[in-house]
């Protein structure tokens, strides 16, 4: 194995995938993340400052809203980013955590009590956040300042933590109307996505009940909103309506895909294409870029391989995306 092909195979073990967003969205991003926690300081320091609460250790802000910050912000339209699983895991998971600093102790073995009752409770609560899990372990290893405030964690610095930065999350995020904040406002503001076809034209539609029954066979958690899910395949039905037919020529130097999904997707470039007049001996030589059989040659008849190939396709924010016709 080659160390291009080493390389490829290692980056797809530790999960190292491209991202498609853009600059613009990365520095929209950090932007939120700055603003959202340095609202939760200052929102949650006015509050107290008022007297409408008090905090006897002057422990303001817990560490795990940074954690939220990249959800909220980030990923604004992310099942674990919604108010739901913010608010109620944060909550359910500091209850968790306070109880079993009050009742068992501060040792190691009861804080993997903590985050894993919290996983458990936040999975049957539908409100699975990722920072909860922190939020449960501060509250058993945060230290004295933390224990001696007992279930009043959960009022300050928890639950106005957890007001303040989704109070900011819906502000920021409202701004720019592709990231509405929560998910389903952006699904129910946007407008119509325009259809090449009718569905009933279509020969085989999926349906909520496939989705269903595919999660189920799954049977893993997948961060992302039905809403989002079913938008993202119907724009994507729409995408390959395009262009259902194959390629008129096949191309040296042109690359191609063969349309499919999962582990039977490929795409393959063209090395070298002959002159031939006569088809039965008609053969190009191919390289494999991705997907099935990558890193691989092959040599087939150019009818074949034009048989083979769906579309033309390049190469976009690391991205293979159908040329533009």
């Amino acid at each position: 194995m080659s160390s291009h092909s080493l390389l490829g195979v290692l980056r797809q073990y530790i999960g190292l995938g491209h991202n498609t967003t853009s600059h613009g969205e990365k520095l929209i991003s950090t932007l939120g993340g700055c603003l959202g926690v340095a609202a939760v300081f200052i929102i949650t320091s006015a509050i107290v400052a008022t007297g409408l609460l008090q905090s006897t250790t002057g422990y303001l802000v817990v560490s795990s809203m940074g954690a939220s910050a990249v959800l909220l912000f980030a990923v604004p339209h992310g099942a674990l980013s919604q108010p739901w699983a913010v608010c109620g895991g944060h909550l359910i998971s500091a209850f968790i955590g306070v109880t079993i600093a009050q009742f068992l102790g501060t040792s190691a073995i009861f804080a993997g009590l903590a985050v894993g009752l919290a996983i458990g409770a936040m999975y049957y609560a539908r409100c699975i956040h990722p920072p909860g899990g922190a939020t449960a372990l501060t509250a058993v290893v945060g230290g004295s300042s933390v224990t001696q405030l007992g279930y009043d964690f959960l009022l300050v610095p928890i639950l106005i933590n957890v007001l303040a930065i989704l109070f900011i999350a819906v502000l920021f995020n409202s701004v720019f109307r592709w990231r509405r904040y929560p998910a389903h406002w952006a699904h129910i503001t946007k407008p119509a996505a325009a259809t090449s076809s009718n569905a009933s034209d279509r020969q085989f539609e999926l349906t909520q009940e496939d989705f269903a029954a595919a999660m189920q066979q799954l049977d893993s958690f997948v961060d992302i909103t039905t809403d989002g899910l079913i938008d993202l395949l119907e724009l994507a039905k729409i995408h390959a309506e395009k262009n259902i037919t194959h390629p008129d020529q096949i191309i040296a130097g042109h690359i191609y895909s063969n349309g499919k999904l999962g582990q039977l997707w490929s795409i393959r470039q063209v090395v070298d294409a002959g002159d031939e007049t006569d088809p039965a001996k008609d053969r190009i030589i191919y390289k494999v870029l991705a997907g099935a059989g990558n890193y691989e040659t092959g040599i087939c008849l150019r009818s074949e391989f034009k048989q083979w190939a769906r579309f033309e396709v390049e190469k976009k924010n690391n991205q293979w995306v159908k040329v533009s016709d």
